[in-house]
């Protein structure tokens, strides 16, 4: 399926071809020899594209310990993270208020029908083809959503929009200034969006695997406006995603055996849920406006205690929450969380001084007895 004539293309970088010629030479026999199997997983909805496709397929990743990922080196890590980030990630994706309000998409995508049977539509179904190369630190993928179709319609798999990132290789395609990976898959990344002079604007991307699934990931995403040294966030963006099969840029989509849903009007859990004392592993990536390096692992696996307090969070749908507060010694925190189970959650902070990246962390927590 061709892009639609009214499609609109957002990219971060002036190329939307994959710049690495190593992640595009002979990928077609490789990928003939995943692509059987693949169709015999999942129904696929074909959508036309011209770019190479990969072989790089799901890597086996256990359980996400952070206690137990203490690798030799970092290109050792940097290749186990590349196998578990790329692939073809599918899902859906939504916009929230600062105060954790979805927004409702905007009329001029949504259908007929759905006006005419007054259904508010929130969540765009997405696509996220994500591809690492394991010898050299360079990953890219491209964010795209869907216009919304009523029913299963796999004729009308018709792309609104494609936002593409490049973290590393040629200096002028990159245009992260701090990225955290850790083995599992899961990541930071801040991204400066628009300098207004007086002001700019961040956002604060974090990907996290379900430490229970390794197919399972959410993708939350401050807006974050800076004033000088002064930090506050504008919204929020959602991305749910379930990971499908060997990257192939996005050629096919799986429609209607998409193993999820819209999610963006459901419940909210309890604040109760999450507030109080919490206690895990942290792996954590240090930074410095001094240092050049923009590209870190996380590592370590030292034992900290968090406390959150109810009127410090944002919460958002699927067990998910979101905060950015400051402390009196003019630092500010953001932190995103995930409750996949009862008492257990995966979280990830970025701290802050006087506006400057400071240090990211990834934890995975449980919640501690009231009487440690």
């Amino acid at each position: 399926m061709a892009l639609a004539a009214n499609t609109v293309v957002i990219s971060q970088n002036r190329a939307l071809g994959f710049p690495s010629s190593k992640l595009l030479s002979n990928l077609h026999s490789h990928l003939h020899t995943h692509s059987s199997s693949f169709q015999q997983r999942i129904r696929r909805i074909p959508i036309s594209t011209t770019t190479a496709s990969s072989s790089i397929t799901k890597a086996t990743l256990s359980d996400v310990q952070l206690r137990d990922l203490n690798p030799v080196s970092t290109t050792t890590t940097w290749s186990e993270f590349s196998r578990n980030v790329s692939g073809e990630w599918d899902g859906y994706g939504a916009d929230f208020s600062a105060e954790g309000k979805p927004s409702e998409l905007p009329e001029s995508v949504v259908p007929e029908a759905y006006r005419e049977w007054e259904v508010k539509v929130f969540d765009w179904q997405t696509q996220c083809p994500t591809l690492a190369e394991p010898e050299e630190r360079l990953l890219v993928y491209k964010s795209i959503k869907l216009l919304p179709t009523v029913g299963c319609e796999a004729d009308a798999a018709t792309r609104y929009s494609i936002d593409e990132r490049i973290i590393g290789g040629v200096e002028d395609d990159n245009k992260v200034s701090a990225f955290a990976y850790h083995a599992s898959g899961s990541y930071v990344a801040v991204w400066p969006i628009e300098d207004m002079g007086t002001s700019k604007l961040l956002e604060l991307e974090y990907c996290l695997v379900n430490p229970q699934d390794r197919e399972s990931r959410v993708r939350i995403i401050q807006v974050v406006r800076v004033d000088r040294t002064k930090m506050g966030l504008q919204n929020v963006k959602v991305f749910r995603e379930q990971w499908y099969g060997p990257f192939r840029n996005g050629e096919q989509l799986g429609g209607c055996a998409i193993r999820d849903s819209g999610f963006a009007a459901t419940e909210t859990m309890e604040a109760s849920e999450v507030a109080g004392v919490w206690q895990g592993p942290h792996a954590v990536a240090s930074f410095d406006v001094f240092q050049t390096d923009f590209l870190r692992e996380v590592v370590g696996d030292s034992v900290r205690k968090s406390v959150r307090v109810e009127s410090d969070l944002i919460l958002l749908p699927k067990q998910l929450w979101c905060s950015l507060k400051e402390s009196e010694d003019d630092e500010t925190c953001s932190e995103v969380g995930w409750l996949f189970d009862h008492g257990r959650a995966i979280t990830s902070r970025c701290i802050f001084s006087a506006a400057k990246l400071k240090e990211v962390s990834i934890s995975c927590e449980t919640r501690a007895a009231e009487d440690a």
